[in-house]
């Protein structure tokens, strides 16, 4: 345990699926799973509760698929049960370190995972478990960040960790323009006004409507979500 007490007791935190590629540069790498699986379990050790919410972009976009011309409600389903693929990857992973996990699922397959019950969730968490959120809402049109900012809301998570290949939130790609400024905190509303790629416009419409926190952070950093969990100042903030 820490000598540092965190500033957050209970945290959902939002991963895209890409990160799980790893150097394989596809699906999943499971040597990716592990190194985020050890982040994970140094982090619990904390005392934190965590929730996870993952996306599946590393096997299928919905907004792709439909731009190539999948029928656009297909292709989100299709995106949703990606991350049920993820989700279980990096369930195995953590419980290969003794990290206890639940699977949730916004769409039924009872022999895979639960279905999602706020109430249920809430339990495990408070029993110490790692829930992760799969499937997103369970409804087209909706992404992972929309279903992160729904599910940290239902079961009073007081921030959500938004894990990112950047240091940040830029007003330009840092990677493409090396003149792009790097905030260090920002206003919901100026997230939307400015457009900038931190969440869709749904879920930072729903953090805002509801106060709830979103910190931008640089997940491939080794130790850094402890470091966001003990309020180090890394990443951005919006609020």
């Amino acid at each position: 345990m820490s000598s540092r007490r965190p500033v957050y007791k209970r945290v959902v935190l939002k991963m895209s699926g890409e990160v799980l590629k790893g150097k394989r540069g596809y699906a999943v790498d499971p040597l990716m799973a592990e190194v985020i699986a050890k982040e994970i379990k140094e982090t619990k050790r904390l005392g934190v509760e965590i929730a996870i919410v993952i996306g599946g972009g590393n096997i299928y976009r919905g907004t792709t698929g439909s731009g190539q011309g999948v029928d656009r409600i297909i292709a989100d389903y299709m995106g949703m049960l990606a991350t049920v693929i993820n989700g279980l990857a990096l369930q195995d992973a953590l419980e290969k370190l003794g990290v206890m996990t639940r699977v949730q699922t916004a769409i039924e397959m009872q022999e895979l995972a639960e279905p999602y019950i706020r109430r249920k969730a809430v339990r495990h968490l408070e029993k110490g478990r790692v829930v992760i959120f799969v499937a997103g809402t369970g409804n087209p049109y909706f992404s992972t960040d929309t279903a992160a900012s729904l599910r940290a809301i239902e079961i009073d998570a007081e921030v959500i960790l938004k894990a990112t290949k950047v240091d940040g939130v830029y007003s330009a790609d840092p990677q493409k323009y090396k003149s792009a400024k790097k905030f260090k905190s920002l206003k919901y509303i100026q997230v939307l006004n400015k457009g900038l790629k931190v969440m869709d416009a749904t879920a930072i419409s729903l953090c805002m409507d509801n106060k709830l926190p979103i910190v931008v952070f640089n997940l491939t950093k080794k130790g850094n979500i402890k470091r966001v969990i003990l309020g180090e100042k890394i990443g951005t903030v919006v609020k």
